[in-house]
């Protein structure tokens, strides 16, 4: 008879099969009822709905959402081939989000089938999928992305209501962007019926983004048509955020939106800047005071257990992993150990800001050695590989309990190209600080330690400004997580930005 633990390996092993071919969906037939029984009891195996499942880590809390969010297009992807194939379409509002690469997990997810019946499946943390059959309106303009059926982005443009272009501007301005060529769009505009408006929505749109060579090509072409259309602009926000851009990539576009979209609610809601300090000396012995309280706060918010005697000791050099066993073995002494070392490094990194370097190229060219004497001391011990010192992450990464997922490997490297131009170009301290910070958590760059180097980050560019070295504090946490996740999720980067200022201020 097989003991509990040659149980469990077969049935891992049953499961990194279908792993490897469903991407982690799993409908209860795929296994065998001793496998999935053991499976889900163990924890590998979370029940979304009736039937079916997804892959889970044993060690995540329940009520946990990271799993979830960070399979929910996979799921959706896998649930419905299994059920359609390819006979289906996602409506327009979620082609628009997979075009333009959203970050998101929206609330709903609407689906058009060639058959079946009308249906609401309720999906875990509030989520649902709106399955409905209606062959007729069934596109043939699909494409496939990420695994899903979904409009051509020509076709979701032309589709997208008056409603989604003040509800979500951000995609409907990066979509607009991703289009090169105007005659996309006349395509399906003269092909399709009930057209007209579209055609003049899309016309004022383009116009007001910056291409009015586009907009009197669309006019004009309609109306050799015999279509007069009523041009409108369908956007309400003041100005756009990416202008006449040609820029190819959606995930850095959505950056320069960001940035363009939010700079003036920072600078509405933060303090003047001090302006640069009269001694140098005076500002860095400062910012000394503050590493004990900064090093504590920061590392607790990582979830470290870090004490003051700890803190204070790596802080002396008293920590020696090949004389000390227990500190080779103590993680957290570790971390400590690495944290003060990255604070020396960003320490020279403000003085080299305050004798006049342009403070985003500072953080450009020190951004990766604050990051290797993080984690060099784990490196040391060997309890990380010297080649994860290399650079940027080279897989996903998610954050516990946040709807947003970062970036994907691939689009790393322009991301935070990005990020550095638009730090060295931005004229103003509390901008750089503000969204500095919150684009760098947002994007991820790294497997660990984001959070720390967002805040080392925020720091170094607050210093551009006179501002103090400024510490978020652990009894802060869940304002803090909140008012990230209020920027990433809802746009608004108001309440992380009055937020900032308050922990500087120290309320």
């Amino acid at each position: 008879m097989a003991k509990p633990n040659e149980k469990l390996a077969d049935a891992l092993r049953a499961l990194k099969r279908l792993q490897a071919k469903q991407h982690g969906v799993i409908e209860s037939g795929d296994l065998k009822d001793a496998h999935r029984i053991i499976l889900f009891d163990e924890g590998f195996l979370r029940q979304v709905m009736k039937g079916w499942y997804i892959c889970a880590n044993p060690s995540d809390r329940e009520g946990d959402s990271t799993a979830w969010y960070a399979g929910f297009w996979l799921f959706v992807s896998g649930y419905l081939q299994k059920r359609f194939g390819k006979r289906y379409c996602l409506n327009v509002d979620a082609s628009l989000l997979l075009h333009t690469k959203s970050t998101l997990i929206p609330g709903q997810v609407t689906v058009i089938t060639q058959e079946g019946g009308t249906s609401v499946l309720k999906l875990p943390h509030d989520n649902s999928l709106l399955i409905y059959p209606d062959a007729k309106n069934l596109t043939r303009n699909r494409v496939e992305v990420n695994g899903l059926q979904v409009l051509s982005l020509p076709e979701t443009l032309c589709r997208l209501s008056p409603q989604a272009f003040k509800n979500n501007p951000r995609e409907a301005e990066i979509a607009l962007s991703m289009i090169r060529d105007p005659g996309d769009l006349l395509a399906v505009l003269l092909a399709g019926e009930g057209m007209v408006a579209a055609a003049g929505r899309l016309a004022g749109a383009l116009r007001f983004v910056g291409r009015p060579e586009d907009a009197d090509r669309i006019a004009h072409t309609m109306r050799l048509s015999k279509h007069e259309i009523r041009e409108s602009n369908p956007f309400l926000i003041a100005s756009p955020t990416l202008g006449d851009s040609r820029e190819r990539s959606p995930y850095v576009m959505r950056l320069l939106s960001m940035w363009a979209g939010w700079r003036e609610d920072v600078l509405a809601n933060f303090p003047l800047a001090p302006g640069w300090p009269k001694s140098t000396g005076k500002y860095l012995a400062n910012v000394d005071e503050r590493y004990v309280a900064d090093a504590y706060n920061s590392l607790s918010i990582e979830g470290y257990q870090v004490t003051d005697e700890l803190i204070e000791r790596v802080a002396k050099q008293g920590w020696n992993p090949d004389a000390d066993d227990q500190d080779k073995r103590d993680r957290d002494a570790l971390a400590a150990r690495g944290y003060y070392q990255a604070f020396q490094a960003v320490r020279a990194s403000i003085a080299g800001i305050l004798a006049g370097e342009n403070p985003g190229k500072v953080a450009r060219s020190a951004h990766h050695r604050w990051y290797g004497e993080l984690f060099a001391p784990s490196v040391t011990t060997g309890i990380l590989e010297p080649h994860q010192l290399a650079g940027y992450r080279s897989g996903p990464v998610y954050i516990r309990n946040s709807m947003h997922t970062p970036l994907p490997r691939e689009a790393l490297i322009d991301a935070m190209e990005t990020l550095f131009k638009l730090l060295e170009q931005e004229p103003e301290p509390a901008v750089r600080a503000v969204l500095g910070h919150h684009l760098f958590v947002f994007i991820h760059p790294y497997f660990d330690g984001n959070g720390r180097l967002g805040r080392f980050l925020m720091n170094a560019m607050l210093a551009s400004g006179g501002y103090p070295w400024t510490v978020i504090r652990l009894k802060r946490r869940d304002a803090y997580m909140d008012a990230l996740e209020r920027a990433s999720v809802d746009g608004d980067i108001v309440p992380f930005t009055q937020f900032v200022a308050e922990e500087m201020s120290g309320l």
